[in-house]
């Protein structure tokens, strides 16, 4: 602009200038666009609503704070593999470049398990580590660590071992005896090895025994997916606490149908404390073998109820041998507890510390007798 141009001419074309641009934004807002200012702005994130958008449940916050605590277990076993007897022959061996020597070869499995203190003490499957001459834990942040066995406890199928990190993750262990069919639960494992992966279902059934899988059987069977692999893993109950050990499936194809089952918290705590404590299991022990009462065997006994187990065997200087215990005898009540089978007997008997004393009521030839005796120590079982 030239000098002493006049200032009203100046006020006009400012005025002009503003109206032909406003102009423009109104007509087309994405010249605006094209260059956008930067703000910064903070805002509180809104509150997680207790359902999703579709309004189904969401187990996200449940997820987020049991899956840190369950790990992935890797082992590794040294196993010596008998030589072929075809290289037996240094003729054959010449030829065909084997060797008649036995070969050691690296066997690796896979599974999960559960950080159940602060401490480094981790609950997982016996199975899951059992013989491993090598154990790797995995942490879901990536950390992972060697591992201690401290104990394992082959009867039940739990083994607890123990890692050395700092700040380590830890679960809240629940209320698995007041579980109830239709409860809801999540399962947390390593499935396959493809990582860490929840999958949810309800309690199917409590109590289950008789299985074959374990001596001392009491599973939570439940419809969660579990897959090889999730063997150890957490089951959870919706608020995120430990109700059980993920430990087998039923299947006719190798992969989860519906049917798995968990060790309870409840008997898994009994056990950890008792690993952690002694570094084994101690159970009660009497030194006989029972059966159940099929309803031939009751009425041949003349037992209309069928309560009861028979004792088919008394082992030769055992507690049972020396309080006088014989082979035919019925067991009805140990300590004024009643027994349905054998799987009863077997856990009111164990549940005794050695040494302390028990009350064993029954019949002998159709005669009521009362024995009292001294409960000796579970042998270990062989594996």
């Amino acid at each position: 602009m030239k000098p002493g141009t006049p200032l009203s001419f100046i006020l006009k074309s400012m005025v002009v200038g503003l109206a032909i641009a406003f102009i423009a934004v109104v007509l087309h807002p994405e010249w605006l666009r094209q260059n956008p200012r930067v703000v910064e702005i903070q805002t509180a994130a809104p509150p997680k609503p207790d359902r999703t958008a579709d309004g189904a449940h969401s187990y996200a916050d449940t997820v987020a704070r049991a899956a840190p605590a369950v790990v992935n277990i890797y082992t590794a076993k040294r196993v010596t593999q008998r030589a072929d007897p075809f290289f037996d022959d240094p003729l054959l061996r010449r030829f065909f470049g084997g060797t008649g020597r036995p070969q050691q070869q690296v066997q690796t499995s896979l599974g999960s398990g559960v950080i159940v203190s602060a401490q480094g003490y981790v609950l997982t499957n016996n199975h899951v580590i059992e013989g491993a001459d090598e154990i790797q834990v995995m942490l879901a942040d990536s950390r992972s660590a060697q591992a201690q066995l401290v104990g394992s406890d082959p009867e039940s199928d739990l083994a607890v071992l123990r890692i050395e990190l700092d700040a380590l993750p830890t679960i809240t262990l629940g209320d698995s005896q007041h579980l109830r069919v239709g409860d809801v639960v999540l399962a947390i494992g390593n499935p396959f090895g493809v990582g860490q992966t929840v999958t949810h279902g309800i309690v199917s059934a409590t109590g289950r025994n008789r299985l074959g899988i374990n001596t001392f059987e009491d599973f939570i069977q439940t419809d969660a997916a579990i897959n090889p692999g999730n063997s150890g893993g957490a089951l959870i109950s919706p608020d995120g606490t430990l109700v059980g050990i993920n430990t087998a499936i039923f299947s006719r194809s190798g992969g989860s149908q519906g049917i798995g089952f968990a060790i309870p918290v409840s008997l898994a705590r009994g056990v950890m404390e008792q690993i952690i404590e002694h570094g084994s299991v101690v159970r009660g022990w009497l030194g006989i073998e029972t059966q159940d009462l099929t309803p031939e065997l009751a009425q041949r006994l003349g037992m209309p109820d069928g309560r009861g187990v028979l004792v088919a065997g008394v082992l030769r200087d055992s507690p049972a041998h020396q309080g006088g215990l014989m082979p035919g005898d019925v067991i009805t009540a140990i300590d004024e507890t009643p027994v349905t089978d054998a799987g009863s007997a077997l856990k009111l008997i164990a549940a005794h510390a050695p040494g302390s004393r028990i009350h064993l009521q029954g019949l002998r030839a159709g005669t009521g007798f009362s024995i009292d005796g001294e409960v000796g120590t579970r042998p270990a079982q062989q594996e």
